[in-house]
């Protein structure tokens, strides 16, 4: 694996809206790391219920209304496994 270098590392600040796109729903998570997309963080403060951040990038929010509206495809097991990986994360410490 290689190292990062400092320079390579970038400060995304986690609640601005115009640097990151956040949700709590587990299946438009899944979808968005089908699609590509970079999951930053988990925010598990509040005990029922965890918030996805990823990094805002252009087609995000074309991709959050595709699953919203029933229109966007992505393969069966590649969803599965990303449902699985988010629920890993959810539930480590």
């Amino acid at each position: 694996m290689a190292k990062k270098h400092i320079e390579d590392v970038q400060f995304i600040p986690l609640k601005d809206s115009s640097e990151v796109f956040s949700t709590y729903d587990l299946g438009c998570s899944a979808a968005l790391l089908c699609a590509g997309f970079e999951l930053l963080s988990l925010n598990k403060e509040n005990p029922y219920k965890s918030l996805f951040i990823f990094k805002r990038e252009d087609g995000i929010d074309e991709t959050v209304d595709g699953y919203w509206a029933d229109r966007l495809e992505v393969k069966a097991r590649s969803f599965f496994d990303a449902i699985k990986a988010l629920k890993n994360r959810l539930y480590s410490k």
